[in-house]
């Protein structure tokens, strides 16, 4: 088996995570730090963001952006001229490596897709567009504002924008037969897209459908179902050229999201904007979650920070396999034993065990999952990485 191995970036570039919190409206299934506001000052937290992003690269000098990511939130509701000033500042403070990647999630609707060719010419070269799903029944339960025919519209406009475009699928849904599933994966596959997102639903706390999951309204597949699915989506995709490198994520050889890579790869980035989170050295950073509490922090302080947590050579070894072990490339447990400062926190005993089941494969410090053990990941991590508290 070909393990991927993408040489994107250079380890020791920056990645700059943008966070607009605000959205049209919740989605169901959503647990992100999203907020619906009747009214928002755009001039104010054009320069909140901007004085954040100067705080950090004060305390990260001599450093060059390799990615940056516009998330929220539905940061395709942002005034490209926003977009354009925080990319000036974060030039101005760090510089952007060659080739830098810059993306912004959008919604696919027609007044967002109105708004691409201007995000482009701001400095947007990829775009990760929310479709969620090709079925108009699925786009009503799921709360989305599009249909399947506005959605699809969008995609086309931001090929013709956009460098680059990814998008977002969510599948496993309740009664969500598997040849429903593949067709409407076959068709998204179709569109050309060189990357692409697609995550199983769940059911996160405090979201309206974790409500109605508790009231028995709300019923996901069985886990032979999921399995089924998942294996079903993993197969379509390799065969369409876009093998999985992560557990949800898809691309053409090359076309990695090289931001998301600087999480999994467990590099330092720099979060800025409300609830978001970054890794300074050995500096955990956590910016005030709610819009109003982090814009008062700034104008306070001159920075929205929250938190800053040092984390123990230990803490960082375990966020490092945990990351690290959803890629398809695994991970390097030298550099692991690095960051503990002495030995990886691997049981090797439950790794021989694992492997000689076919779930696991090491060949010298390179250690992954295999294909067949990425269906078991959620139970695998916490038998491999010691003192783990793992969440599925």
């Amino acid at each position: 088996m070909n393990v991927l191995r993408t040489p994107v970036g250079e380890p020791d570039d920056l990645a700059l995570y943008v966070h607009w919190p605000f959205c049209v409206s919740k989605c169901p299934y959503c647990d992100f730090n999203s907020h619906v506001r009747a009214a928002v000052d755009q001039a104010a937290w054009r320069d909140a963001l901007i004085a954040d992003l100067r705080h950090e690269a004060a305390l990260l000098p001599g450093r060059r952006i390799g990615s940056v990511f516009f998330g929220g939130g539905t940061p395709s509701l942002m005034p490209p001229a926003t977009v354009a000033a925080i990319l000036d500042a974060a030039s101005a403070a760090w510089g952007f490596a060659p080739g830098v990647e810059i993306t912004l999630e959008a919604n696919p609707s027609s007044v967002e897709a109105a708004r691409f060719a201007d995000l482009a010419a701001a400095g947007v070269n990829r775009v990760s567009l929310g479709l969620q799903s090709l079925d108009d029944r699925a786009l009503h339960f799921l709360g989305r504002a599009h249909d399947v025919a506005e959605g699809v519209a969008a995609l086309g406009v931001a090929q013709s924008a956009f460098a680059r475009v990814s998008i977002d699928l969510i599948y496993a849904r309740p009664d969500q037969p598997l040849a429903s599933w593949q067709a409407e994966l076959a068709r998204a596959l179709a569109f050309g897209t060189e990357h692409i997102s697609l995550y199983q639903l769940t059911i996160e706390p405090g979201t309206r459908f974790a409500t109605e999951a508790l009231a028995g309204r709300l019923v996901l597949p069985d886990q032979d179902a999921a399995a089924d699915i998942f294996e079903t989506t993993r197969a379509m995709t390799a065969a369409a050229g876009l093998p999985a490198y992560e557990t949800s994520n898809h691309a053409r050889p090359g076309a990695e999201s090289r931001h998301n890579l600087t999480y999994w790869r467990y590099r330092d980035y720099a979060g800025i904007g409300p609830g978001a989170h970054g890794r300074r050295g050995g500096l955990a950073t956590v910016r005030h979650r709610k819009p109003e509490n982090w814009l008062a922090a700034v104008a306070r302080n001159g920075h929205g920070t929250q938190s800053e947590e040092p984390l123990a050579p230990h803490d960082r070894a375990t966020e490092a396999l945990l990351m690290g072990l959803r890629l398809t490339e695994g991970i390097d447990l030298a550099r692991i034993a690095r960051l503990a400062g002495g030995v990886a926190p691997v049981d090797a005993k439950a790794v021989a065990r694992l492997s000689d089941l076919g779930l696991m494969a090491q060949t010298g410090d390179r250690l992954r999952v295999t294909e067949a053990g990425a269906l078991l990941l959620d139970a695998i991590l916490p038998e491999v990485v010691q003192d783990a508290m793992v969440t599925a």
